[in-house]
């Protein structure tokens, strides 16, 4: 407890570094998630797309954040193995935290899109199960994450397939694309604006302090759709094209159509990731900041301090600025190739297997989600169409992960454990 009073103040500016570096990893790995497709289909220039997640990543984090937030993460810890100890707590979170942020700094410079959740909680179980006692970690959690690893892509990419394949039946396929184009996107923008609005509803307001109720949000959603539908329709109606033009001509048609869908469908998921996924970066350093500003007492939720939320954001911000160029391009280039149908496809399928777990309960990493769907696509044109090496690379990135995460938290703890230990 003294060890508190005496470095408090050093060990809350050390806490607040390194969150900024966790945040500046989740900004340069997982904004992939929101803008990859859209470059990789060309709907969004790399500027363009860093500009806009930019907007939505911050107002995400910054204003749906959360004014309270899980001191740990996801139960992946017993907190009362810290009560006697609270600075081990404190340790292992700054640990975790830069272990986290280093690992995520290295996948991104090589372009693998990893998952920032994984990585944080790999680095939670890494620094308690090795540096305060195995049953510190509640095993069962780390299991459901591990199981994700495959059901999450298998259903982001089963979704992403019936799309595409829809899409292709409905339009693609036909004698006259851009007229059943007029006749089916309205359908596809009213499926977007539902799952969109859903994921916004649950993932990015529910710290708002708009308490929805779930059946009020799917009321919401339904509302949503039906208006984003109607105003589809009316716009769509309004593009006025050549009748005798070449069926290339129409499918570049139909394209744009598809490419302004997908510029809405990214703010959509840029604002919902910067609202869930920065808590990642804040949860530990608000369990920090908290247990030093109570003189070692460790309690389930931590109010945040006006600074940790625009930190958070700031953080996001500046990695997707310097190094989200890396990840996008492999989400977006290197998998299969992407046109705006297919791109739309991907991330609507992402969209709805975040909303499918959120309502479950399933642990799912939305890199991981993003990653299958992106799949999914490129399966429903044949398995030529995939570069299996660049798959093998990200599903090898994956498993190392949790691994990476715990092996340098448990270095970082002990350190940090010899600096400060009286």
């Amino acid at each position: 407890m003294d060890i508190l009073q005496t470095y408090g103040f050093t060990l809350i500016v050390v806490a607040a570094l390194v969150g900024f570096l966790m945040a500046w990893g989740i900004g340069a790995n997982d904004v992939a998630n929101a803008m990859g497709t859209s470059v990789g289909s060309k709907a969004l220039t790399i500027k363009q797309a860093i500009l806009i997640a930019m907007v939505f990543e911050f107002a995400g984090a910054y204003l749906a954040g959360g004014e309270v937030t899980s001191t740990i993460r996801k139960g992946i810890l017993d907190s009362s193995y810290f009560i006697e100890s609270p600075e081990l707590l404190v340790y292992g979170m700054i640990s975790a935290l830069l272990a986290a942020g280093i690992w995520l700094g290295f996948a991104s410079y090589l372009g693998w899109p990893v998952s920032t959740t994984h990585s944080i909680v790999g680095a939670l179980v890494g620094f308690a199960a090795v540096g305060v006692s195995s049953d510190a970690v509640a095993w069962s959690a780390v299991g459901g994450i591990v199981g994700s690893w495959v059901i999450t892509p298998a259903i982001s990419g089963f979704i992403a397939f019936l799309i595409f394949q829809s899409a292709q039946k409905l339009i693609f396929d036909t004698d006259k694309p851009f007229d059943n184009a007029k006749r089916y996107v309205p359908f596809y923008m009213g499926l977007a604006g539902f799952v969109m609005s859903l994921v916004t509803i649950k993932k990015g307001l529910k710290h708002v302090g708009l308490h929805i109720e779930p059946a009020d949000g799917y009321y919401i959603a339904i509302a949503i759709a039906i208006l984003v539908g109607l105003i589809g329709k009316y716009a769509i109606s309004r593009v006025h094209y050549d009748a005798k033009a070449d069926k290339r001509t129409h499918f570049a048609n139909v394209e744009k159509i598809f490419a302004i869908l997908m510029i809405v469908t990214a703010c959509c998921m840029a604002f919902a990731h910067g609202s869930n996924d920065v808590a990642n970066a804040i949860g530990p350093l608000a369990a920090v900041v908290s247990i030093i500003n109570s003189d070692g007492e460790i309690s389930s939720k931590a109010g945040l301090v006006w600074w940790i939320l625009p930190l958070g954001g700031l953080g996001i911000v500046a990695g997707l600025a310097l190094f989200g160029h890396r990840v996008i391009a492999t989400i977006g280039n290197g998998i299969t190739h992407l046109t705006p149908s297919r791109g739309f496809a991907a991330e609507l399928a992402a969209a709805c297997t975040v909303v499918l777990a959120s309502g479950t309960g399933l642990p799912i990493s939305t890199t991981q989600t993003l990653v299958g769907a992106v799949l999914g696509v490129g399966m429903a044109r044949g398995i030529a169409a995939i570069n299996l090496g660049v798959v093998r690379n990200i599903v090898v990135s994956w498993v190392v992960t949790l691994p990476a995460g715990a092996g340098l938290s448990i270095l970082f703890f002990f350190v940090l454990k010899g600096i400060f230990a009286p």
